[in-house]
């Protein structure tokens, strides 16, 4: 291997673990309760290195919530492999949603760090007209967004079927998911860890999204066809 290969790999190895120790640190004690120099002192590195690699701290969280989001696509995927759509589409994200919930960290990251950066309110590449704002998300595609649009589409398949309300604003509906997916993680990121996942909590979850789903039916809709359990 060649001087230039190696500092490269040098080059990505260390990034990679400011990532990680940024990752942990997040995990531990909350995204808004640490600093850049935390994470310097977690990875061993002066702060001025770790700036080298990333410019702000809103940077280096970006990129782990991508990496999160990234995983949780990949979860988004079996929705093609398996022909979901509507209403079963959404009870299959929201097991997805609760399955990875018990791994709990990748959750946190998404919209713990999420909340913190204040990127799910626009959510512009699902309904704004604004050229500009159009433009800035053809530069930038990300793992977000496609769990954004991805819960939008469900959300009009499910009024297309007829079991949403046919008036639903899919786009503050979207924003509503959204917003109770990340006030479950508020809250259980301030329960001791051990109890995170428990079967008390989880089932507090489900109540929560439940009520949510049938405030999105249609009139006269069964409570059967919006059970999110089934």
């Amino acid at each position: 291997m060649g001087i230039s290969e190696r500092r490269e790999r040098e080059r990505t190895e260390r990034r990679n673990a400011i990532l990680n120790c940024a990752r942990e640190l997040v995990l531990a004690q909350g995204v808004e309760h640490i600093n850049m120099e935390d994470i310097a002192a977690k990875a061993e590195l002066s702060k001025a290195t770790v700036y080298l690699y990333f410019s702000s701290k809103e940077e280096l969280l970006s990129e782990i919530c991508e990496e999160a989001a990234r995983k949780f696509c990949e979860h988004l995927k079996m929705f093609s492999a398996y022909g979901l759509k509507g209403i079963t589409a959404l009870k299959f994200l929201w097991r997805g949603y609760v399955e990875l919930f018990g791994s709990f960290s990748e959750m946190v990251i998404i919209f713990q760090v999420r909340n913190y950066l204040d990127s799910w309110m626009p959510i512009v590449s699902l309904d704004d007209e604004n050229e500009e704002n159009k433009n800035k998300d053809k530069k930038k595609s990300t793992n977000v967004e496609t769990i954004l649009s991805t819960i939008k589409n469900i959300i009009d398949e499910c009024k297309e079927e007829g079991v949403f309300a046919p008036d639903l604003d899919s786009t503050v509906a979207t924003r509503l998911v959204l917003s109770i997916f990340s006030k479950i993680i508020e809250h259980a990121s301030n329960l001791p860890m051990e109890v995170r996942g428990s079967p008390a909590v989880v089932d507090e979850m489900i109540n929560t999204f439940q009520i949510i789903i049938r405030g999105f039916g249609r009139e006269g809709i069964s409570y059967s066809v919006l059970d999110i359990r089934n």
